[in-house]
C-alpha cells in the first residue's frame, strides 16, 4: 500500500564530511555501511510506513492537485487496480516529482484512460507476437530440421558457444518437464532415446525467449541467413537482434508491466537496408517503443501482407487522442512512412 509521505530510501554522504545524520522522522533508523568502491557511504533507511485505506489515498492524491470527477467509481477502481500500478500512469502529469505535485487540470478520469490505452496496446502487441513467434519457430525448425536432422538442436558442433549450448538444453528440459500437451506425454510413452523429442515437438514448448537463444548461438550462418531472408531481412543479424528484443517486449506484454513509455535497454537493430516498405527517418530514440513496433509491423508484412496491425494501432491512437505517439518515441510525420502506411 501508498506511504502517507516520501522519503527518499538512500542518500550519498562523503567521507571527508560528518556522517551525522539528524533525521526529521524520529522512528527512522539511518544505518552506514561502506560502498562497494571507493570511500562513499550509503545511508540506508528502514522502512516504517504503515499501510493506508483507499479513502486515504484519494486523499492524498487530491492533495497533491489531481481531481476527481466521482470518488466512488475511483474507490471501486482502487480496490481492482493497485495505486502503484495507477502512479506509473499519473506521473506524467506531475510538475513536481519530488513531491509529487499534479500539474492543474490533471483528472483522474486521464488516469484511469492512459491505463486503459496501455492494457489495449499490451493485447494488440501481445497478439500480433504470438504470430511472430509461431512463424519463426516453424521457419527455424524447418531450415535446420531439413539440413540437419530432427535433433540439430543436440548437436553441439553446430553452437557458437558450448555454455550457452548447455543452457539452452537445459532450458529446454525445464520447459519439456513443465509441458502436460498429450504430443509431448505420447512421445515419452512410446520413446526413451534420444533424451529429447525431435526438433518439431520440441520447439513447440519452448518458450520465445529459448527460440530466440537457440538462434543465437548457432554458427551456421548462411542457415540462419536464409531464415531471416524468408522473413526479408538483410542478414541473420537483424533477425538474431529482433528475436532478442521483442522477446523482452513480449514478457512485458505477458506480465502486464507499463508498455506505451518504457524505456528498453535491450534495442533491435534497425538499418535503412530492408527488402520491403520500411521506414526513412530514423531520428527516433532506439531505447523506446517505436523501433519495436515498427520491427513488429514489418516481421508481420512478411508472414501475412493482409494483416491489420497498422490500421489496428491507428485506430487504437484514434480511440484515445489524448495520448502522444512522442511518449513512445514516435517522431515527427510517422504516419507517412511508407511502412506505416
Amino acid at each position: 500500500m501508498p506511504p502517507h509521505n516520501h522519503f527518499p530510501s538512500k542518500c550519498l554522504v562523503s567521507p571527508e564530511k560528518s556522517s551525522t545524520f539528524v533525521p526529521t522522522n524520529p522512528t527512522t533508523l539511518l544505518v552506514a555501511r561502506p560502498a562497494d568502491q571507493g570511500g562513499t557511504f550509503l545511508l540506508y533507511m528502514e522502512y516504517t510506513k504503515q499501510p493506508i485505506t483507499l479513502a486515504e489515498q484519494i486523499n492524498i492524491l487530491k492533495q497533491r492537485g489531481l481531481t476527481f470527477e466521482d470518488e466512488n467509481a475511483a474507490l471501486r477502481i482502487l480496490s481492482q487496480i493497485s495505486y502503484f500500478r495507477l502512479a506509473s500512469y499519473w506521473r506524467v502529469m506531475e510538475e513536481n516529482s519530488r513531491i509529487h505535485r499534479f500539474r492543474s487540470g490533471s483528472y483522474f478520469s486521464a488516469v484511469l484512460s492512459l491505463y486503459t490505452f496501455d492494457s489495449e496496446l499490451r493485447s494488440l502487441v501481445f497478439n500480433a507476437l504470438q504470430h511472430i513467434e509461431i512463424a519463426s519457430r516453424t521457419k527455424i525448425n524447418q531450415h535446420f530440421a531439413m539440413t540437419y536432422g530432427p535433433f540439430w538442436f543436440m548437436d553441439a558442433s553446430l553452437a557458437a558457444n558450448e555454455y550457452h549450448f548447455n543452457k539452452n538444453l537445459e532450458s529446454l528440459r525445464m520447459e519439456l518437464t513443465r509441458c502436460h500437451d498429450e504430443f509431448i506425454q505420447e512421445h515419452f510413452r512410446k520413446y526413451d532415446s534420444p533424451e529429447f523429442p525431435p526438433s518439431w515437438k520440441t520447439l513447440e514448448v519452448a518458450s520465445f525467449g529459448t527460440l530466440s537463444k537457440l538462434y543465437k548461438n548457432m554458427n551456421d550462418f548462411d542457415l540462419m541467413k536464409r531464415v531471416a531472408r524468408d522473413f526479408d531481412m538483410p542478414q541473420h543479424e537483424y533477425l538474431r537482434s529482433w528475436l532478442e528484443s521483442l522477446t523482452i517486449v513480449r514478457n512485458y506484454c505477458a506480465h502486464h508491466a507499463r508498455l506505451w513509455n518504457a524505456h528498453f535497454a535491450v534495442r533491435p537493430k534497425i538499418t535503412s537496408r530492408m527488402r520491403q516498405r520500411w521506414i526513412s527517418n530514423f531520428n527516433f530514440p532506439n531505447d523506446r517503443l517505436y523501433p519495436q513496433l515498427c520491427c513488429i509491423a514489418y516481421w508481420l508484412n512478411s508472414i501475412n501482407p493482409q494483416n491489420t496491425f497498422v490500421q489496428d494501432f491507428k485506430s487504437l491512437l484514434t480511440k484515445y487522442p489524448s495520448v502522444q505517439p512522442s511518449m513512445m518515441g514516435f517522431p515527427r510525420g510517422w504516419e507517412s512512412e511508407p511502412l506505416w502506411q
